[in-house]
């Protein structure tokens, strides 16, 4: 890797942290069929929001989903509009623990909201940890260069900064890979989980950016 190349990979996640939140769509993939989660991270209080549909059998998880780094709260909606109501509703939602062993969807969730940290990642030991140059490829009209980067950790949250540049973290993932555009922004995640049968890709600048907003209210069902 060429030194701009490490440094905008060292900087890729603290960028979506200075911006305060990105939009997203993840793409999460399985054996039955799958789920796509269209919404907004907020990478100062880790907070996910958008819209999952899913198909094959896993069209009955259709409806709003929001996330942190220990809960997954649900809203069952037969028919979900194409994007998460700016202001979300304060009824109606199940809550549960996030896991993040052996469940495709948490693990995609978790490893999401730890695409953000507050302070670049340590350049150095990108290239000693298995970073490298994989090629170049257009991201909806950019350019951007494929990287091979820090295996991104299940345990998202402030606790969980850094570990991804050290290689000493136990993984969700061996094999993360980033579109990154000329400036350092991240417009593409492509992540390897040991329990789906393809990639989890996360696609940023899917849509318009809508801040992630708390539950006014909100009494989820356990």
């Amino acid at each position: 890797m060429t030194a701009d190349e490490v440094n905008r990979l060292s900087v890729t996640r603290f960028l979506n942290y200075r911006a305060g939140g990105r939009a997203v769509t993840i793409t999460v993939p399985n054996v039955t069929g799958g789920l796509v989660i269209t919404g907004s991270i907020d990478y100062r209080t880790h907070t996910g929001y958008g819209v999952v549909r899913g198909t094959g059998r896993d069209a009955s998880s259709d409806g709003l989903i929001r996330w942190t780094p220990t809960t997954v709260l649900v809203r069952p909606m037969p028919n979900p509009p194409a994007a998460a109501p700016a202001s979300p509703p304060a009824s109606g939602w199940y809550s549960r623990p996030l896991r993040t062993a052996g469940m495709t969807l948490d693990s995609a969730l978790a490893i999401a909201l730890d695409f953000g940290s507050d302070r670049p990642d340590n350049a150095a030991l990108l290239p000693q940890n298995g970073a490298a140059w994989v090629g170049r490829e257009q991201v909806r009209g950019r350019r951007t260069d494929i990287m091979r980067g820090p295996r991104a950790s299940a345990e998202a949250g402030p606790g969980a900064h850094g570990k991804a540049d050290t290689g000493s973290n136990t993984s969700t993932s061996q094999t993360v890979r980033y579109w990154i555009g000329s400036d350092g922004t991240m417009y593409r995640v492509e992540i390897a989980v040991a329990s789906a049968p393809r990639p989890v890709v996360l696609d940023f600048d899917t849509q318009t950016y809508v801040p992630v907003k708390p539950l006014p209210g909100a009494t989820p069902t356990p």
